[in-house]
């Protein structure tokens, strides 16, 4: 599978397809230990190298199962990548479910905010514990949207310290939202971002700000969210399909099926073009897909290697589908 480098470091070289952990920390619902195994082996066997994981998944199962499988590869085989910016500490509700934030797993744990310099360092040693490898290669900020100011303040100079200091390869931040992930381009020495559901081919909201400043300022950038939760996910949305985690608004469900007209035309599926879409832009390093199951994967590593014929982005240009300004070669 293609790599791709981070501009500022070179040495760090990620798949254009990477695999998403949030499954393997029981996203929406249980799976067992085998299923993650088999996931992960067919994303392994098909070239992935790059998988990024967060203490948030699953309150730790998914660093957990995910650094217990990698452990049996070469380490510089891969590229791994989790995330900061929330403690694990116990519980005051032990017999709880997770439920609430998504992950189907006892709520033994909580999550606690902390960007303090002290609290990002031990945020990487509990990960480095739960994960059972040597080193982590990329640590992102987690969503630190209500706490901007001292994330950048606080917690990006900690990261860039720890960099310095060869504990980890590369720095950044994952968000929802373009732009203070722009703010962190702009005002910090960082390396990449995680920009989630905000350049994709239903929402360019990113090329105004983010991919424009990710360009000039040499940081690489990792698209999650491609599919917008699953809008972009079948050749055919229904009416019940859903855009970033709730249910899609009509006008996002006629756009989509506007796009899979053209896309049919060419021969091309909605989630082939949207993987292209976003792997065309020259700042795009690698491209995040959760993977539920071995189909998952399967179909994830077949999308993303599907040709897509020029003449199918100008036709969604001059349909208004697409911007004029979006790179698409």
């Amino acid at each position: 599978m293609q790599t791709r480098a981070l501009p500022q470091r070179p040495d760090v070289r990620l798949t254009t397809v990477g695999l998403g952990g949030a499954q393997a920390g029981n996203l929406g619902a249980a799976r067992s230990d085998e299923t993650v195994r088999e996931t992960f082996e067919t994303a392994w066997a098909a070239g992935v190298r790059y998988v990024d994981t967060a203490p948030h998944y699953g309150l730790g199962l998914s660093e957990r199962r995910l650094g217990a499988l990698l452990a049996e590869r070469t380490r510089d085989d891969f590229v791994l990548s989790t995330k900061v910016g929330r403690l694990l500490v116990p519980s005051l509700q032990p017999d709880a479910e997770d439920l609430a934030e998504g992950f189907a797993v006892p709520a033994t744990l909580r999550r606690e905010w902390d960007l303090s310099r002290d609290g990002i360092r031990r945020s990487i040693e509990d990960s480095l514990e739960r994960l059972g490898l040597d080193r982590i290669d990329i640590a992102f900020l987690h969503d630190p949207d209500e706490r901007m100011d001292e994330a950048v303040a606080e917690a990006m100079p900690a990261l860039i310290e720890l960099r310095e200091e060869g504990v980890l390869r590369a720095v950044g931040a994952g968000m929802n939202y373009s732009a203070p992930l722009t703010r962190f381009v702009r005002e910090c020495d960082i390396d990449v971002v995680l920009c989630a559901g905000r350049y994709t081919l239903l929402d360019q909201s990113a090329l105004a700000d983010l991919m424009p400043a990710a360009t000039e300022r040499g940081v690489g950038v990792v698209i999650g969210g491609v599919y917008n939760s699953g809008l972009l996910a079948v050749d055919r949305p229904g009416a019940d399909a859903t855009f970033d985690y709730v249910r899609a608004p009509a006008e996002r469900i006629e756009r989509a099926h506007a796009i899979a007209d053209v896309c049919e035309r060419h021969g091309v599926t909605l989630p082939e073009a949207a993987l292209a879409f976003v792997n065309a832009h020259p700042a795009v390093v690698s491209t995040v897909i959760g993977m539920r199951h071995v189909g998952d994967a399967e179909e994830a590593v077949a999308r993303a290697a599907a040709e897509v014929p020029a003449e199918l982005w100008d036709d969604l240009r001059s349909a208004g589908l697409i911007p004029a300004d979006a790179p698409t070669s």
